[in-house]
């Protein structure tokens, strides 16, 4: 398969359509899951479905460990390749890692304005033209005061789309399956998908779009063993 078809049929674009054409430049979206569920999963498909079309990426990563986000990379490339037949795909996999851009932060070691500012900079000062930013790990319950709206601000000023994932404890979510942990500035989310494990599979719940709240579901699922979006 050559890869523009892989592109145009890649499940990728069911995520989007379930939320009026993806994440929008200027938006900040939100993979809300209990702990292990596929947040990272996702957000990695998602990133990798740009990074196929030429866009770049940064992904910031608020772990410990940053090898395990490398190997999810890594594992849904060749996941990828393998079962679609990709034509060329160690051409395509070289352009895919110089379109990447990996950070790794600790929380509390580092204030969110320099975090925003390192940001700036790679993509300003050091000509990485990213379309698109995922914040992997980040704990929203330690969260600066006003630093969900300056990312927000960040976004818009930049013209790029930023996706979270967010760890939720089991049951902690309001009657609108907003996550608990971050409702007090859950209008500044454009997009807030929710993972919900289901006996054979796992369910993506899209808990606001924009100003709706709880629209139609997304007829998506992914694979509990792969955490890979399922293909309908």
């Amino acid at each position: 398969m050559v890869k523009q078809e892989l592109i145009q049929r890649s499940p990728v674009r069911i995520f989007e359509s379930s939320i009026d054409g993806g994440l929008k430049a200027g938006e900040i979206g939100i993979i809300a899951s209990q702990s292990g569920i596929g947040k990272t999963s996702v957000l990695v498909q998602v990133a990798m479905d740009k990074l196929m079309q030429g866009k770049k990426v940064i992904h910031v990563s608020f772990t410990q460990h940053t090898d395990y986000v490398l190997a999810w990379y890594e594992d849904i490339f060749d996941e990828i390749t393998k079962k679609k037949n990709l034509e060329n795909a160690a051409e395509v996999k070289n352009e895919v890692i110089k379109n990447r851009v990996l950070m790794k932060f600790t929380q509390g070691g580092i204030s969110g304005d320099m975090i925003l500012r390192s940001l700036k900079a790679m993509i300003r000062e050091g000509g990485f033209a990213a379309e698109a930013v995922i914040i992997d790990g980040f704990d929203f319950s330690a969260a600066e005061d006003g630093h969900i709206a300056a990312v927000k601000q960040f976004a818009k000023d930049l013209g790029l789309s930023v996706w979270y994932s967010c760890t939720v404890q089991n049951g902690q979510y309001d009657k609108r399956n907003i996550p608990l942990v971050f409702q007090n500035y859950g209008e500044l989310f454009d997009v807030i998908i929710v993972l919900e494990p289901k006996p054979d599979h796992i369910e993506l719940t899209v808990s606001k779009e924009r100003g709706a709240y709880n629209p139609e579901h997304m007829a998506l699922r992914l694979d509990p063993k792969t955490l890979l979006i399922l293909e309908e």
